[in-house]
């Protein structure tokens, strides 16, 4: 036996667990994932979605806090309904009937991390977020922040997964706002994974500058292309994905954008220029006849539902992660 080589891969499989406990202390955006976390948190979600039966006690007695400062449809059902599968608890917190309305952010939730193992939130500033992070005793997972969605692009990518043998080939278009946290998680991932992205934006709402800026110093920027036309950027995709033209938090800016994205809406003209027959998708919700025509939204082309489907198998696979010993 070689015994420096049996030392040495000990080490190896140590720092790599141990690299898995640093980093899933919080999940708040794909930069703390390397591109082979990232892919095994795909493969978990996919295996859990395939054999839910086996995943069904792993996380029992476990308690997980939501907290929620925006409105959530399919942040809140996911994480609360995935909980459940696995055997847990989830606690819907309201931000507007709690005393976070009142007190400190770092009281209240040094206080909720004494009662559960895990805390979801969903807030508007990154700041209140890293916050939670910083003086929470258990793991903290971004449900959404005005700058990233990282449960999101998971999901998103795990989807594509499922629908292309080989996910590495492909090309994926982004239409619309490139600079919102959907277009921002989505960017990092593909490039982590080294998945071909353009972009179809108009001036000033192009990728944010941090994106750039991390990007160029990892040397990822090649995977991703910025365009203005619609129609240049998705040529040639396998997939056309497009997000609502206005966030929440950007209702004041509703004209102006309204007027500015006219020009980038997913329609049946966008589809048949493509060179490919693309599969659609949209995060959801959709504003229809806006960013995305029902003709398309509810054709054979869209894969939407299955993308929201596949939120909850994805934030199983990072609940394991976060709060099962077996998967650390």
């Amino acid at each position: 036996m070689n015994f420096k080589k049996t030392i040495n891969n000990i080490f190896d499989y140590k720092n790599k667990i141990n690299s898995w406990i640093d980093l899933m202390k919080y999940l708040l955006t794909l930069k703390d994932l390397s591109k082979e976390e990232i892919i095994e948190l795909i493969k978990l979600g996919i295996e859990v979605k395939k054999n839910p039966q086996k995943y069904c006690d792993k996380l029992k007695n476990k308690s997980l806090a939501m907290i929620f400062q925006k409105t959530s449809t399919r942040t809140r059902v996911s994480f609360e309904v995935g909980m459940h599968q696995l055997g847990g608890h989830a606690i819907f917190i309201d931000w507007m009937t709690t005393n976070f309305l009142r007190g400190v952010i770092i009281d209240e939730i040094q206080c909720i991390s004494r009662y559960v193992d895990c805390i979801m939130a969903r807030v508007f500033k990154h700041s209140d977020l890293e916050l939670m992070a910083k003086y929470s005793r258990v793991p903290v997972i971004n449900g959404l922040y005005d700058m990233f969605h990282p449960c999101q692009a998971l999901g998103d990518l795990m989807t594509i997964y499922e629908k292309f043998k080989d996910p590495y080939s492909i090309e994926i278009a982004f239409v619309g706002d490139g600079a919102n946290n959907v277009a921002s998680s989505l960017t990092i991932c593909c490039a982590k994974l080294g998945i071909n992205l353009n972009i179809a934006a108009p001036l000033n709402y192009s990728l944010r500058n941090d994106v750039k800026e991390y990007l160029k110093s990892n040397n990822l920027e090649h995977y991703v292309k910025e365009y203005k036309s619609p129609l240049e950027a998705t040529k040639n995709s396998d997939v056309i994905y497009t997000d609502t033209w206005i966030s929440m938090g950007q209702e004041s800016e509703s004209e102006v954008r309204m007027k500015l994205f006219q020009d980038y809406q997913v329609n049946m003209n966008l589809i048949k220029n493509s060179n490919k027959s693309p599969v659609v998708m949209h995060c959801l919700p959709a504003h229809r006849e806006y960013e995305i025509t029902s003709e398309v939204l509810d054709s054979q082309y869209s894969i939407v539902f299955d993308q929201a489907e596949n939120r909850m198998h994805i934030q199983k696979a990072i609940l394991l992660k976060l709060l099962c010993d077996e998967f650390k």
